[in-house]
């Protein structure tokens, strides 16, 4: 398959990296925090720096530590950022950013693991929901099996290790709690995501001689999870795999999803797979393929901008 000059540029740019804006201030100014922006959110540099060179960027600013880029990309009022790894990073990262500019939507880019064996490296996954499937309870061992003394789900555990939902406030009701595992993402989102899939080429290929054998495609809808490891385990990837039926695992989408739950604003992820999370017949291949991956992303969530609403 031909690659568009979308997908080109974007690998291009990953590959050789690209130059920013260096005109920096201390905080969002009265006049950018009044306009609101479809925040575009990646963990770290190699998943952000495609959409970073691609947009129009007119201000710099640094937020506990945080670069921020405001400007624009496909016609969108945006501000870029990087979450940090992992799940405490992604929420002070989204909790500071709702905090502080009007947002429209979050999107998110970056890579992750597959768990759906029905998926490949290189696929981009687009899930309708995702949950944080390490919030546990690490059950005592009796002479019969693992038995918790608490559940909030139906979930089986992987040994000792039993999901649990996520503690979140009940709307109208302030101080009471309630748990929820599963945070859907913004339907009119997923159904724009899905209207672009069929038209994005995607890229195969790093190098000349350093090419995936399969052609990557873009999946949307099913699940994803996210928790704060690093999953490099093919016995734990088929457990997820037959309790969640996720298709690819992470370490931030969940921690943004309930962020965005508390506050009312919708939320999309684009997450494509730079390895199979410990499935592969050999060594892991991350090191690879995630520039690929990320590219992949990036590739998807512009064709996704350029079809999305403006305002």
């Amino acid at each position: 398959m031909r690659l568009s000059r979308l997908s080109l540029v974007v690998l291009a740019l990953l590959l050789n990296g690209a130059p920013t804006p260096v005109h920096t201030q201390a905080g969002p100014s009265a006049s950018t925090a009044s306009t609101p922006r479809i925040a575009v959110m990646s963990a770290f540099e190699t998943e952000l720096v495609a959409l970073r060179a691609a947009a129009k960027i007119t201000s710099i600013q640094v937020v506990n530590g945080r670069t921020w880029y405001l400007g624009t990309l496909a016609g969108h009022k945006v501000v870029l950022l990087l979450s940090g790894y992992s799940m405490v990073n992604a929420a002070m990262t989204t909790q500071a950013l709702l905090d502080r500019l009007p947002i429209r939507t979050i999107v998110f880019s970056g890579i992750a693991g597959g768990v759906n064996p029905g998926l490949d490296v290189g696929d981009v996954t687009v899930p309708a929901q995702w949950g944080n499937y390490q919030e546990q309870v690490f059950a005592r061992e009796t002479p019969t099996g693992f038995a918790p003394a608490r559940t909030t789900t139906t979930f089986g555990g992987f040994g000792m290790m039993f999901p649990q939902g996520t503690s979140v406030t009940v709307r109208g009701a302030p101080d009471s709690l309630e748990r929820r595992f599963w945070f859907p993402v913004d339907t009119l989102a997923l159904r724009i995501a899905r209207e672009v899939a069929a038209r994005v080429p995607l890229a195969r290929c790093t190098t000349d001689t350093n090419c995936l054998p399969h052609q990557p495609r873009v999946v949307v809808g099913g699940n994803g999870v996210s928790g704060p490891t690093f999953v490099d385990n093919a016995a734990y990837r088929e457990w997820s795999w037959r309790t969640f039926r996720a298709d690819a695992l992470d370490m931030e989408t969940a921690a943004v999803a309930v962020v965005a739950h508390e506050h009312r604003v919708p939320y999309i992820a684009f997450r494509s797979l730079s390895d199979l999370a410990g499935g592969e017949t050999g060594d892991n291949v991350m090191r690879t393929f995630g520039r690929l991956a990320a590219a992949n992303s990036a590739t998807v969530v512009m064709a996704f901008l350029q079809a999305f609403p403006r305002r």
